[in-house]
């Protein structure tokens, strides 16, 4: 139950902040179950430094991935203790009851450090995906070694080349090239300096904001391959080469997707407090930053606002995807819909967003067909970044420090291309208040309903189960491509049903916050029992049909077994 939240809106540190009364929030489970209990998932997120180092109030996310083959969902959690700390990443593996238990220390990813965010992907090709993960002053990279479904890595940083000392947040594995190898974009944040204090309007002390330190260059790293008897790639650090140096900006989420349709994953990263950019791949290794000429630099009003989570989807049926981004409290989560190549438009008033039953500090977000009707919902997790107007004192315990920071989650469904929010009517995501950063969603007990790994800072992950109570239909499909680029990563996915209706996915874990997603794509097909083809766009543009089936199944896609399309290009 909800009983703390506080409801007034984040101000500048040189604004005074406005107190407004405890609000009570009923808790009820529409469309989500909270199974953490009864899933066995106990992890316990622990922020380190003293109490308003800056990193503390930004991580640390969460990874789903089948890491072992077995069609299991499994769970990798990180933990922002420092490299000191007893507290240490884990991996929670998923047994055939749909229950998780802890992967032995020395599994080989359970690191400590200022963690943040982590990406997999299949780096060198030999059928696991490895793990990539983002910390405070460093990158790791774990390739995975698993023998007989025991979940075992190697950590591979130095010998893959990999090093990045900036203060790395959201990343993620993209094929830029098409060269069938997967390379690593990794948005850096801020110049950060920890002995800068800085202060509320009254003097009291608080977490700095972007405005405080220099902004960062999101980085590029280029796969080159595994070189013999060596079982990491090779990276090489194309950052200036590729163009990426030639803009800086405090990169918190980032989202890899072919942005104007000429076949090439372009990346977009949202920037706290600065201009977003948006890097449009040209093809020969470079890229040229065009994200005011895409109109997705500025809200609607041409200003740059404190971007943070990003989720990617076609919202509204026009086949075209959509970008959402989340902001803090005192500013609108921006809907940037798509016009054709090259024009986005930002369609926030006109979507509903606005009209939410309450305003949080958003970071993680996600679109998924929660109901299963055949059109994109949208959920994101709050937490503020500046404290509330009264605060408990610094000596108080972790769980006191953070109270005033906590916020509740929300759920928006789609009714007909327009967002309702309806987190008064989902207890599991709304009925409590906690400071939520990271975001994963995936079908994690394939039941063919949408589940969320939900993650906060100093305080317990939370796995909430689709609950959706209808008899609507579904289909899930991966798409694989082959022996590179295994999981496709970047392909498009069309889906038409029995009655012509079509829908479009981006198959990509890359999206949300600090997190790594269900490489599956989600078709909600409502009372449709069937389907009549799925299209398949990979990297290179070239369009492979495939025949139509029963709905409510699981599909594998694999490139070369489906036909022609007719409008193959």
């Amino acid at each position: 139950m909800c009983v703390a939240c506080r409801r007034d809106a984040e101000l500048p540190v040189s604004t005074p902040a406005v107190t407004e009364s405890k609000t009570k929030t009923e808790a009820r489970d529409r469309y989500f179950d909270d199974v953490t209990d009864r899933v066995g998932i106990d992890f316990v997120h622990v922020a380190g430094g003293k109490p308003y180092f800056v990193p503390r109030s930004i991580g640390s996310g969460v990874a789903l991935g089948d890491f072992n083959n077995d069609d299991l969902l499994d769970i990798y959690l990180i933990q922002n203790g420092g490299p000191d700390s007893e507290a240490r990443n884990v991996m929670f593996q998923q047994r055939p009851d749909n229950t998780f238990v802890r992967c032995p220390s020395g599994f080989g990813a359970d690191v400590a450090g200022f963690g943040m965010g982590a990406a997999a992907g299949d780096v060198n090709n030999d059928g696991k995906l490895d793990l990539a993960v983002s910390e405070f002053g460093a990158i790791r990279l774990f390739i995975n070694v698993t023998v007989d479904s025991e979940i075992k890595f190697v950590e591979s940083t130095s010998a893959a080349n990999l090093a990045n000392s900036n203060w790395g947040t959201s990343l993620a594995f993209f094929d830029y090239d098409r060269d069938g190898w997967l390379d690593l974009v990794v948005a850096n944040y801020l110049d950060y300096d920890p002995s800068r204090i800085c202060s509320a309007a009254s003097g009291r002390e608080d977490f700095c904001g972007p405005q405080s330190f220099d902004a960062s260059f999101t980085r590029l790293f280029h796969n080159e391959g595994i070189q013999a008897g060596a079982s990491a790639p090779r990276f090489k650090d194309v950052t200036a080469t590729s163009g990426f140096g030639s803009k800086t900006g405090s990169g918190l989420g980032v989202l890899c997707a072919d942005f104007n349709g000429d076949h090439w994953p372009d990346v977009f990263v949202a920037n706290d407090g600065n201009p977003n950019t948006l890097w449009i791949n040209q093809g020969d290794g470079t890229f040229q930053e065009k994200a005011t000429r895409y109109g997705v630099a500025y809200n609607s009003v041409g200003e740059a606002e404190a971007d943070m989570g990003v989720a990617f989807g076609d919202v509204n049926g026009d086949q075209r995807m959509d970008l959402f981004v989340t902001h803090r409290a005192v500013e609108t989560h921006t809907l940037w819909a798509s016009h054709g190549s090259e024009i986005f438009v930002d369609q926030t008033a006109s979507s509903g967003i606005t009209n939410s039953q309450w305003r949080g500090t958003g970071f993680g977000a996600a679109f998924g067909d929660f109901d299963n009707d055949g059109d994109l919902d949208l959920t994101f997790v709050n937490g503020r970044v500046l404290r509330a107007a009264s605060h408990a004192d610094d000596s108080e315990s972790p769980v006191l420090f953070w109270d005033d920071y906590a916020q509740q989650d929300q759920l928006f469904v789609n009714d007909a291309g327009k967002f309702v929010d309806v987190s008064n009517d989902c207890g599991a995501i709304s009925g409590d208040c906690k400071v939520s950063r990271g975001l994963a969603c995936g079908d994690l007990n394939n039941d063919g309903r949408l589940d969320l790994v939900v993650t906060t800072i100093e305080g317990r992950a939370k796995i909430l189960f689709g609950r959706n109570e209808s008899e609507s239909n579904w289909l899930s499909v991966r798409v694989m491509a082959g022996q590179l680029n295994r999981d496709a990563m970047g392909a498009v996915v069309r889906l038409t049903d029995k009655n012509g209706g079509v829908q479009v996915r981006l198959a990509s874990p890359n999206y949300s916050f600090l997190s790594s997603n269900d490489l599956r794509v989600h078709f909600g097909l409502g009372d449709c029992d069937s389907f009549q083809k799925i299209e398949v766009t990979w990297l290179d543009g070239t369009i492979e049909s495939f025949v139509g089936g029963k709905s409510n199944q699981f599909l594998t896609l694999t490139r070369g077994t489906g036909g022609i399309a007719d409008d193959a290009n």
